[in-house]
């Protein structure tokens, strides 16, 4: 026990470039020297510096260029436009017939094709790295992995460059990374600073965990709103990896971790128990002799939720591979001090190392085990989908057709085979219309991932989780959807059906838009840029148009003619190319005199004003939150947002803005200057959309007046075993989960919503209670409103006492709280509008 002991405390100490990249990294080894180290490469030792990404890329550019064993593509690229890379290291035989090998990768995950021989085809890795900025140490262990595989003369790289093809994919976060990079650069000191107050080790908001817009994407394996997760899924599906890795970093007094997850507490309920009992531990046996030979400590069977399935470890289980969660003490930089002494990059960096090494071994020794399970597992899938009782799952939304396209799109993008319904169809509460819904059967290959886009999961082994206890996809989309045992179904789709309108001819009174199309808030911002004068109806009404009689739902816009500035043909062109754009269909009416409801000049109709919207962000605001809205706003309205600093606020005069967010987030370092301020605004007409805790800052400061749940505590053990605090202590938090409320449809919070229930995801245990004023809680859950997730006993009677929407009035003005997240990871698209309303039509709402 000695020595490993001492080889460990020697790799915490250990200063990097202190030591040869060789005999640190690869004791014992011989390497190819026509094949440049990237110690050779860069000109310093990894471990050094935190290489920036264009240097990784040009560092796999150049194995690419010198040898013959490698191939580099690229897949996409990120939002701020890096490239995303795939390098391929294999046999030259195997590069020179890749395609073949991919085809028969694919015959092998299609159950319908002949089981092709497992023994002739080569095992098929994918080694990722990095999908956290500020986990870097895994990206420098993937150029020194590649360099291992390409370059050294031992029998197992031979074997593997004979037996396998192998991809790295360097960094999945590459915007995060060059984030991180820059700050631990810049803060280094010389010689490196240890101490963990050091600014090296504290990044400024909101750090290089993230991704552009703030998404941590190792939640979006699952959602694929981002560009990087888009491409590495249609890369993924394009070779189904027998085995997947996915890299990541911990605290800095942690070891290292290494699955198996924690026993059922921790796993996906669609998951094979093969792959948790089975192959799970044939591989730790691998991590663990490699990190037994250096003597670094480790451990597994403990916590690191890989239920969720939007994980970079828990998506590739559900695709019939092996996903793997690996998880390093961080240094945080380049050197800090831990429990067990100082922590070097370098060390963390040579555990990831060890890892790579070691998954490729036990993928190699496993090639034909895992080619065998590939295509069990898809079997089973059929034949467990063929039992199922729900058969298909029908969904659709007859009033949203751009909501329905793009649930399509994701679907597909998921591999889920979806085809046309021929008939019209009254199921579980809905009527599902014959060309605006769609069939999905539960007997089909991707049948597990049928049942995490449609099934509601309530019960659990376990009450605390690190993530989300719910995923249901079409809740997201807030997709009308019902089981349907019925097997008729009409052609598969080979492609995302689109909806296209002709815009109507002749003269018009006005022009008419109705709200309910997911893109009808983009369209209304782009013809407000174009100089398009639009007013909003707020009752319902029927009016004549080149349909016939029409009916429209309050929230319907209205283009009068007479009112703009543009001339009569120009403004028609305008109107038809906005709404080619986004899929707009354009109502015409030639008289402002309406069959039902209220006439077009009613003082019920009234003009909608061009929002200017600022957002507080930076110390004390969730990045996650401001994120999804700055996302929202850039990519599905188009709209620029202000993203003000906490602490640049006492600058700013919000009379220049027409609404201001404020995300979760502690705001007591707002001055009593700006808060005087932030009352005058809103008492004057200023609208402020809150956010949870923000919420609860506002009350506190008697911005708003409204109460808190109360519910009477019931009596807690007075003793308990100190084991337990974690799961007991955790049971109480609302970690994410998915609840029915009900909409007040007349208010203009639900504007373009035609159901009076709607799925809301709630990841908070803040409750608030309905507004004393009977009409301003336009969003309350119904009476047994739990649909998929956790929740403790106590939590749900406050939810059942809880307002999901409160709209409080101050003055003229209003704050409209949101205790719900109706924008959460990019995905909800049936909450978006909520959220898109109270911008648009905030004015309005008190």
């Amino acid at each position: 026990m000695k020595k490993p002991l001492l080889i460990l405390l020697l790799g915490f100490i250990m200063a990097a470039g202190s030591f040869a990249q060789s005999s640190y990294y690869f004791p014992g080894e011989s390497f190819d020297s026509s094949i440049p180290s990237p110690e050779e490469f860069l000109g310093y030792p990894i471990g050094e510096w935190h290489t920036r990404y264009d240097l990784i890329v040009r560092y796999y550019e150049k194995l690419a260029e010198v040898s013959d064993l490698a191939e580099l593509k690229t897949i996409g690229y990120t939002h701020e436009h890096r490239p995303k890379i795939i390098l391929t290291i294999a046999s030259s035989a195997h590069l020179g017939n890749l395609e073949e090998i991919r085809l028969a990768q694919l015959q092998l995950a299609d159950p319908s094709q002949p089981k092709p021989d497992v023994s002739a085809m080569p095992s098929i890795m994918h080694l990722g790295y990095g999908v956290h900025g500020n986990e870097p140490s895994s990206a420098e262990a993937a150029m020194l992995s590649a360099y291992w595989l390409l370059a050294s003369q031992s029998e197992l790289a031979q074997n593997l460059r004979k037996n396998a093809v192998v991809h790295f994919d360097p960094t999945v976060n590459p915007d995060g990374r060059d984030r991180h990079s820059l700050w631990a650069n810049s803060n280094k000191g010389f010689p490196p600073v240890a101490d963990p107050l050091d600014r090296e080790h504290n990044e400024a908001w909101p750090g290089g965990r993230t991704n552009h817009y703030w998404f941590d994407l190792n939640r979006d394996w699952l959602p694929l709103a981002h560009p990087e997760s888009q491409v590495k899924i249609a890369w993924y599906h394009d070779w189904y990896p027998n085995v997947t890795t996915d890299f990541h970093e911990m605290g800095t007094d942690g070891t290292y971790f290494f699955e198996p997850t924690k026993p059922y507490g921790s796993e996906n309920p669609v998951v094979p128990r093969k792959n948790y009992d089975d192959i799970n531990v044939r591989f730790a046996k691998y991590f663990a002799e490699y990190l037994d030979e250096i003597g670094s400590l480790y451990w597994t069977k403990e916590v690191f939720d890989n239920s969720y399935p939007g994980y970079g470890s828990t998506y590739p289980d559900i695709q019939g591979g092996l996903g793997l969660v690996f998880e390093q003490a961080s240094s945080r930089g380049h050197l800090q001090s831990s429990q067990r002494g100082d922590i070097s990059f370098a060390f963390t960096i040579r555990n990831h190392v060890r890892s790579s090494i070691a998954t490729m071994e036990a993928g190699l020794d496993n090639r034909e085990y895992m080619h065998d399970y590939l295509r069990e597992f898809f079997q089973t899938a059929v034949s467990e989908g063929a039992k199922d009782p729900a058969k298909n799952y029908v969904f659709g939304d007859q009033f949203d057709p751009s909501r329905n396209s793009l649930f399509v799109k994701f679907l597909m993008d998921h591999k889920i085979k979806v085809y046309e319904n021929n008939a019209d169809l009254s199921v579980g509460g809905y009527d599902f219309k014959a060309g605006k819904s769609w069939i999905v059967p539960t007997s089909q290959p991707q049948y597990r991932m049928v049942r995490t886009m449609f099934e509601d999961v309530k019960e659990f082994a376990d009450s605390v989780f690190y993530d989300a206890s719910a995923w249901t996809m079409a809740r997201a989309y807030g997709m009308p959807f019902a089981s349907n045992a019925s097997d008729k179904t009409g052609d598969l789709l080979t492609e995302v059906p689109t909806q296209t309108y002709d815009f109507p001819t002749g003269k018009a009174y006005a022009y008419l838009i109705d709200w309910s199309d997911y893109y009808a808030p983009k369209m209304l911002f782009d013809l407000q840029e174009a100089g398009v004068h639009v007013e909003v109806i707020n009752r319902p009404f029927t009016s004549k148009t080149q349909d016939g009689e029409t009916k429209f739902s309050a929230g319907t816009l209205i283009i009068p003619s007479g009112f703009q500035k543009l001339e009569t043909a120009e403004l028609k062109d305008v109107l038809d190319k906005l709404a080619k754009k986004n899929k707009q269909k354009i109502y015409a009416t030639t008289s402002g005199m309406n069959l039902e409801g209220i006439d077009l000049g009613s003082n019920l109709v009234g003009a909608v004003t061009i929002p200017k919207v600022i957002m507080v962000v930076g110390d004390g605001v969730s990045s996650y939150e401001a994120g999804e809205i700055w996302y929202l706003l850039d990519g599905q309205v188009g709209m620029p947002i202000s993203k003000v600093n906490s602490d640049d606020m006492g600058r700013v005069n919000l009379f220049d803005y027409t609404t201001l967010i404020l995300p979760s987030g502690n705001y007591n370092s707002f001055s009593e200057n700006f808060q005087n301020h932030l009352k005058d605004w809103i008492s004057r007409g200023g609208t402020v959309i809150s956010m949870k805790s923000a919420s609860l800052w506002l009350n506190e400061k008697e911005i708003i007046k409204e109460e808190l749940v109360e519910t009477e505590v019931a009596p807690e053990p007075e003793s308990l075993p100190y084991a337990v605090q974690r799961d007991f202590e955790g049971a109480k938090s609302v970690g994410g989960s998915i609840y029915m409320a009900a909409l007040d449809l007349t208010h203009p919070i639900a504007y373009g919503y035609q159901r009076e229930t709607l799925p809301v995801y709630r990841n908070s245990s803040i409750f608030f209670k309905p507004s004393k004023d009977k009409y301003l809680t336009p969003i309350r859950y119904t009476e047994n409103p739990l649909l998929g997730g956790y929740i403790s006993d106590s939590n749900l009677e406050k939810l059942g006492q809880s307002a999901s929407v409160i709209i409080s009035p101050v003055g003229r003005g209003r704050v409209i709280n949101f205790f719900d997240n109706p924008n959460f990871r990019g995905a909800w698209f049936g909450t978006n509008k909520l959220f898109l309303n109270a911008i648009f039509f905030g004015a309005i709402m008190d």
